[in-house]
């Protein structure tokens, strides 16, 4: 008889990644018909990554809601979690604006494009669609998650105020979550395959840009702070914050979220994943679980604002040889930590389009400057992708323990 051992997760993402680069070095070159079946799967990988997201987060955060209102917990919880987005973004923009001002970069390539179309962010609209006109249009929209968990956290916590009303709703939505999960874990297994598709693509553009010599010198500096933050920074703070002597256990759970981030870039297809790994591996009870990640996922975004501040002290750089001066520095930092919150809404591509913002808000000439990056912008997003995703499964952590609501596991027990 013929035994099979279960193999873990993050390394059925690393085989997918290693098998797609593998498949990016065959392709045809330039092959039109390769890049069109690539781009479908790569819709299809994405549409069935998300497949279950939506509900799944409905029925859970209905159910931790009502359970953190019922525990008294959700005061708590709430002040811990804004409170670690808001630092580990700043940790985050300080560490790009400073890495970039130190390390002298080389200059990018002047163009002379000009600004065909000017992209805002509309602040009113953005409102609007977080308070559609009916609750259950929120649910609908699978890219902007912040709707949705309003609707259902106003559910879950308005739930709390009558149990005996609410028992046989809640009994229903618990079990409804469960299957829900079951589906997710399963999209999650399958989307190691799919990791084949994300991995080819990134592989090719990668070799494109590097081809030209131009991009390398600042994607090196993304890489050695990426690797800085998770083998640096965020096991010190997790050591000291949550005083675990282990705290690489975390970094460890965070492997196939953060590759899955890196090669997809897209942060909604990321989320299932966090969330599993954060109640199966670290241990972290599903009403704080439900609740971190998603949160973390619209505001915590810390890794797109190093990303643009880094390209936009470059973009400075070509244009001009004059010292920066402190005055700009300060406003870079600021405006970069300040749109990373809004940015919710744009799962994937959102770094090029808040370096854009930047770029036109500076003004001063700058305001086509970003187009001098725009052929490096997926690679800038897999950047800010995984330094989300690091920041999302550190900072949840962080959250767990201070509520109280973490069950560490054992190593071998990590999925």
């Amino acid at each position: 008889m013929i035994y099979f051992v279960p193999m873990k997760l993050w390394l059925k993402y690393l085989i997918g990644a290693i098998l797609g680069a593998a498949f990016a070095l065959i392709l045809p070159p330039q092959s039109n018909q390769a890049q069109a079946v690539l781009d479908f799967i790569i819709e299809f990988v994405i549409r069935f990554g998300r497949y279950a997201l939506m509900p799944l987060l409905f029925f859970s955060i209905i159910t931790a809601c009502f359970k953190l209102r019922d525990q008294r917990l959700m005061l708590k919880t709430g002040l811990w979690i804004f409170l670690t987005i808001i630092i580990s973004s700043a940790i985050l923009v300080v560490l790009g604006l400073g890495s970039a001002l130190i390390i002298k970069l080389p200059r990018i390539p002047m163009t002379i494009e000009k600004i065909n179309e000017i992209p805002v962010l509309d602040l009113k609209e953005l409102l609007f669609k977080i308070f559609p006109y009916s609750g259950f249009a929120s649910i609908l929209n699978d890219s902007f998650l912040l709707p949705c968990f309003v609707f259902a956290g106003l559910a879950g916590a308005g739930a709390a105020d009558d149990q005996t009303a609410s028992r046989a709703a809640m009994t229903f939505f618990t079990s409804v979550s469960k299957v829900c999960y079951i589906v997710m874990s399963f999209c999650t297994e399958i989307l190691a395959i799919g990791m084949i598709a994300f991995t080819c693509r990134w592989t090719l553009t990668f070799i494109a840009l590097h081809r030209l010599q131009v991009f390398t010198p600042l994607f090196m500096l993304l890489g050695a702070l990426l690797a800085a933050t998770a083998l640096i920074i965020y096991p010190l703070i997790i050591r000291f914050v949550c005083h675990d002597t282990h705290p690489y256990r975390i970094l460890y759970a965070a492997i196939a979220p953060t590759v899955l981030a890196f090669f997809s870039a897209d942060t909604n297809t990321t989320l299932p994943m966090l969330i599993r790994h954060g109640k199966e591996s670290i241990g972290i009870r599903h009403r704080v679980n439900a609740v971190t990640f998603p949160l973390f996922s619209i505001f915590a975004r810390g890794g797109t604002a190093l990303v643009i501040s880094v390209c936009f002290i470059v973009i400075l750089k070509t244009y001009s040889l004059l010292e920066i001066k402190l005055s700009a520095i300060i406003w870079i930092g600021l405006m970069s930590f300040l749109i990373s919150f809004v940015l919710g809404e744009h799962s994937s591509g959102g770094s090029y389009l808040a370096l854009t913002i930047l770029c036109i808000m500076y003004g001063k000439g700058y305001e086509s400057g970003y187009l001098l990056l725009r052929d490096a912008a997926p690679i800038l997003g897999s950047f800010a992708a995984a330094f989300d995703a690091l920041t999302a499964m550190t900072g949840s952590y962080i959250v767990g323990i201070k509520t109280n609501t973490v069950v560490r596991q054992e190593l071998n027990k990590f999925i």
